[in-house]
């Protein structure tokens, strides 16, 4: 699915408003299980949303942004405050997708309560339609505490990167009988408690497809399956900006190429002082 833009030329690159003017929605999200896939990017900042968002059906804000924008090691480093920073810009820049953004690591295992707190200041802060948050059956209460308090939830099971400590890297999960039925288990949990989307990360093929089988609401793959009921990537990755990525991701192009070549021919114009030409520089007025 996507919108087609009408943009005032005069506005559009700063404040882009789209004819007509409307977003998707949770409940339209939601019955898409078992139906069109759903399409999902990672964005960060205003102008990435406006340029994914005719093409999106979700936008998803993600602690992610910790090692692409920041530079960090993980996500653990990444605070509520920059959450909210980078959700509001998305949201400004997204006039159809639903945005949800990513529960920082510490801002909502201490309780339902205090992850609650958390994401009413994103909802507040950011205008975002949901959050996300990673964890399994123990999470449940905490899912099932703010969707029932007007949040929408989207969960996240499988690899779990703020645990990445815990799991001891970030393998591939559900190789064994055991760890599948583990997952499996916190999947059904998570969507028993109101999450009304479900990220699957990182887990082979049949355990993504008997998940997307076993809950309600839909499953939102990366790597996972193809049977999943949507997709999602980092967009740095998927647009090829690192050399190396993780083993599901495909690049669909080579940007990081392209901008090295961009930034290698402007070098050598201001050297040999052909940059700046006549047509860019300001003359007096006759």
């Amino acid at each position: 699915m996507s919108t087609t833009y009408q943009l005032d030329t005069a506005t559009s690159r700063a404040n882009p408003t789209p004819a007509p003017l409307k977003r998707l929605t949770v409940p339209a999200i939601q019955a898409r299980k078992g139906g069109e896939p759903i399409v999902m990017l990672t964005a960060y900042t205003a102008r990435m949303a406006q340029l994914l968002d005719p093409h999106c059906d979700m936008l998803l804000v993600g602690d992610s942004l910790g090692q692409v924008i920041y530079g960090f090691p993980s996500t653990l480093q990444v605070t509520l405050e920059m959450m909210c920073r980078h959700g509001a810009a998305v949201v400004r820049g997204s006039y159809h997708s639903v945005v949800v953004i990513d529960m920082p690591f510490g801002s909502y295992e201490a309780g339902p309560e205090a992850a609650f707190a958390s994401a009413a200041r994103i909802m507040a802060e950011t205008g975002a339609a949901a959050v996300k948050l990673e964890g399994g059956e123990a999470m449940a209460p905490t899912v099932a505490f703010i969707s029932q308090r007007g949040i929408p939830v989207v969960g996240h099971v499988g690899l779990t990167p703020q645990a990445v400590n815990a799991l001891g890297g970030y393998g591939a999960r559900g190789r064994s009988t055991a760890e599948e039925g583990k997952i499996l288990g916190d999947a059904r949990a998570v969507a028993d408690a109101g999450a009304f989307a479900l990220v699957v990360e990182g887990v082979v093929e049949p355990l993504a497809r008997a998940i997307t089988e076993a809950v309600a609401c839909p499953v939102i793959g990366i790597g996972a399956s193809a049977a999943c009921d949507g997709q999602v990537l980092v967009i740095d990755d998927m647009l090829g900006m690192f050399e190396r990525t993780a083993r599901f991701v495909k690049r669909y192009d080579d940007l990081a190429g392209r901008i090295g070549e961009a930034a290698a021919r402007y070098a050598d114009e201001v050297r040999s002082r052909s940059f700046p030409g006549d047509d860019h520089v300001y003359k007096p007025r006759p």
